[in-house]
């Protein structure tokens, strides 16, 4: 929509990069970005027995916002992509700052610590579901929405997270999985359009 910058070598780079391809009009389309993120250490920390916080005499470590900065990039990709039917941008969370599930750690002095998945101490999910619509996690969202409002259409464009939800690290094949997935996802709705352009002339 706008192309206003004030920084003149200002740029945005998803850490898992961006992947097109051309279409039979030979323009470059966008199949897929990928971003991974993780944040919290908590699970880490317990597990070696080291304290945190100030005093270094707490179990948990209160959550930072440093998370926040993919809103950046999520906004300027979907700004790219405003005249398009899809949104392939996935963002994959690790970390104890994006349970979905309460979990137990033992300390090496055999203390359990629990981390509660619910605890705005601890959980940063909600501050990044604004880039979904608050839609369900673990899911391809790929195909925008489009909702009804008087006689307008709105388009909605949503970013599929996805988060282990019991802070284990992301095995790279499963990652790849999704990626596929959303890709396929992504090609066939551009060839759904370039079949509906065919078919009009």
């Amino acid at each position: 929509m706008g192309q206003t910058l004030f920084v003149p070598n200002s740029r945005i780079k998803p850490d898992g990069g961006i992947i097109e391809v051309k279409d039979d009009n030979n323009n470059w389309r966008i199949v897929l970005v990928s971003e991974a993120k993780h944040q919290g250490k908590d699970i880490e920390n317990i597990k070696a027995g080291k304290f945190v916080g100030a005093k270094n005499d707490q179990d948990l470590m209160t959550a930072g916002n440093a998370i926040e900065r993919s809103h950046k990039n999520i906004s300027e990709i979907a700004n790219l992509m405003l005249s398009e039917s899809h949104f392939p941008y996935i963002l994959f969370l690790e970390g104890s700052n994006f349970l979905t599930e309460t979990i137990s750690i033992t300390r090496p002095d055999g203390r359990i610590v629990t981390l509660e998945y619910n605890s705005g101490m601890l959980n940063r999910l909600d501050r990044l579901t604004s880039a979904n619509y608050g839609m369900p996690i673990n899911t391809n969202l790929c195909k925008n929405k489009f909702v009804k409002h008087k006689d307008k259409t709105i388009m909605l464009q949503a970013t599929s997270i996805y988060t282990q939800g019991n802070g284990e690290k992301w095995d790279s094949k499963k990652m790849f999985e999704i990626m596929l997935e959303i890709s396929k996802t992504s090609l066939q709705t551009l060839g759904s359009e370039l079949f509906n352009q065919i078919t009009k002339r």
